[in-house]
């Protein structure tokens, strides 16, 4: 039976090569760029024509001792496979990703690398997983918040009414139970407006616009004391969003990077935004969505204490005194909520938080 029978069409080899989803990167014996496919291009954030000729490794960063494993399976003519490594084309943060190398079948020297993201890709929907445990310890809260309410406005009522006939002493204390009755009360609050945070109305929305509009109101209050940095891709395309909720979202990165810093020496955050072709969120039902918007927002603060890193988008998790731990659960929510995602990397003098967001919808206009 031959091939025709079964109506196969006939694919050329360049088809495939653009058509791969993975950046793929042919080098030579010398280890200098041959090409890449399309995929490849985004993510060196260059096109194949500007990177031909030169080495791989002054254009590409591994975390790994890459040299004498890839001669020996350029010898052997074996493949290589290195997981989990941080990589990047240098002129931004690197991601996690797996590494495989094989040789060139009919070009002596030749091997092909291929680069697979795992920072965003192959992890369960971290939306769905965001909004089911924030509505299960949103709704607790809710209902405690409703029932905590209504006694400490008695206990607060009392406390006054008692105060009226003690001496100064006693007065101290009295004052106390009104004081953490009204901040219980303040906190409560928080925990009702968190939970009736209306669905984002998502339309296009200028990421730079929105940024700017935090960084000001937040030099004028709480960041006073900060130096904000501004950092811009200025050829970012617009994100599908909400902008009045991811000014919330970036109102309450900078304001967590501003607390964290000494109110005395002050510190910097640097808003930084750049363009992914390769971020992308596999859904637990195999579908994908694709974020290429990224907004980072660093510090050069202290870092986020080792006991919370892994829960600090948790509601009511907080490494600060008397805070609230809401902060970046509402991030995390609104986020989700935008189908986006939000990660965090921190060690003592440089906190990152980032957000990757979709594209919006194309105009009509913007096709022709």
């Amino acid at each position: 039976m031959k091939t025709e029978d079964f109506n196969v069409p006939e694919v050329d080899a360049t088809s495939i090569w653009s058509s791969l989803p993975a950046p793929a990167i042919v080098i030579d014996a010398d280890e200098n760029i041959v090409d890449m496919n399309p995929a490849a291009e985004g993510f060196m954030n260059n096109s194949a024509k500007w990177l031909r000729g030169q080495p791989i490794w002054d254009r590409l960063t591994v975390d790994a001792p890459m040299e004498k494993s890839l001669a020996r399976a350029r010898k052997n003519g074996t493949p290589l496979f290195v997981n989990d490594v941080d990589i990047g084309p240098g002129t931004r943060p690197p991601l996690v990703c797996n590494l495989q190398i094989a040789p060139v079948q009919g070009y002596e020297g030749c091997m092909i690398l291929l680069i697979s993201p795992r920072e965003l890709a192959g992890r369960v929907n971290q939306s769905q997983t965001v909004k089911s445990a924030a509505k299960s310890a949103i709704g607790m809260a809710e209902m405690l918040a409703h029932e905590i309410k209504n006694p400490l406005a008695g206990i607060t009522g009392a406390a006054q009414l008692l105060s009226m006939n003690l001496s100064n002493g006693d007065l101290e204390l009295t004052d106390l139970i009104v004081a953490e009755t009204r901040r219980i009360v303040k906190l409560l609050g928080q925990v009702e407006q968190f939970g009736n945070l209306s669905a984002p109305e998502r339309k296009a929305v200028n990421l730079h616009d929105v940024l700017d509009r935090a960084r000001r109101s937040a030099l004028l209050g709480f960041g006073a004391h900060m130096k904000i940095v501004e950092d811009y891709d200025p050829s970012l395309p617009l994100a599908l969003g909400d902008g009045d909720q991811l000014l919330q979202v970036f109102m309450n990165l900078i304001k967590n990077a501003s607390e964290a810093a000494d109110p005395k020496q002050g510190g910097t955050i640097r808003l930084h935004t750049y363009y992914e072709h390769s971020y992308s969120l596999r859904r637990a039902d195999g579908s994908g969505q694709s974020l290429p918007l990224q907004v980072e927002v660093i510090d050069d603060g202290p870092g986020l204490p080792p006991e919370i890193k892994g829960d600090v988008f948790d509601p009511f998790v907080s490494g600060r005194e008397n805070g609230t731990g809401l902060g970046l659960a509402l991030v995390s929510k609104i986020i989700s909520d935008h189908d986006g995602w939000v990660a965090v990397d921190s060690i003592p003098g440089k906190t990152r938080f980032r957000i990757s967001l979709p594209l919006a919808p194309r105009t009509k206009k913007e096709s022709n």
